[in-house]
């Protein structure tokens, strides 16, 4: 069941909490893709120095003060797009990163896109990936899913790029300090499945706890 605008239309830390064990799905031109959510980082509001609203409205981060429910894609150090869902009411800016899936559709697919990717590059062929060493990490799920900054934008209720509840349990869930930023590490507002192997970022130093603020 694709979730609905009104999931999203919640405190950013809620949402985050529970996109865990959720399926990113993407159709790009007739091929879908899946994956299970299994790490995502909250970044909310002005007052929040690692968030892109920062510095406050503009032409960029403009998707963070629209509707919930949509994509906010950007593209991290003119190299990787990064892919977030919008949360809270409108004039609020917060998002969630999705920062890693364990691959569910497409496997084959998310291969050939990551090889793609890799050309040229001093990194292990695709081919000699683990499955869930393909999506591990905010970059590397987009070029396996196939999202580019045309996904900016889109509307999660459609039939293009959406989240869909298959009734997953993610297990136990655990929180700490955001990575892969400067500013903003001490905020403990990344979650993720405890033990799965897909999650990217340093596992130690958490909390165990689902009650985070």
């Amino acid at each position: 069941m694709k979730l609905p605008r009104r999931f999203y239309d919640r405190p950013t830390l809620d949402v985050a909490r529970e996109l865990l064990g959720k399926v990113l799905v993407h159709n790009r031109r007739g091929v879908i893709t899946s994956g299970a959510i299994v790490e995502v980082e909250a970044y909310i509001g002005e007052s929040d120095p690692a968030c892109h609203a920062a510095p406050g409205p503009t032409t960029r981060n403009a998707p963070l003060y629209g509707t919930p429910g949509h994509a906010y894609v950007y593209l991290n150090y003119g190299i990787h797009c990064l892919v977030n869902v919008v949360t809270e009411a409108n004039g609020s800016p917060a998002a969630v990163l999705i920062r890693a899936l364990e691959p569910l559709d497409g496997v084959d697919v998310m291969r050939r896109r990551r090889a793609q990717a890799m050309k040229g590059r001093r990194q292990r062929a695709s081919s000699a990936l683990a499955v869930h060493d393909l999506c591990r990490g905010p970059g590397n799920l987009t070029m396996a899913m196939g999202i580019t900054l045309e996904e900016n934008r889109l509307d999660l209720t459609g039939d293009r790029l959406y989240v869909d509840d298959r009734r997953r349990q993610p297990g136990p869930i655990a929180w700490g300090p955001r990575i892969g930023i400067r500013v903003g590490t001490e905020t403990p507002w990344r979650a993720w499945v405890v033990g799965n192997p897909a999650v990217s970022g340093v596992r130690s130093r958490f909390s165990r706890s689902d009650d985070i603020s």
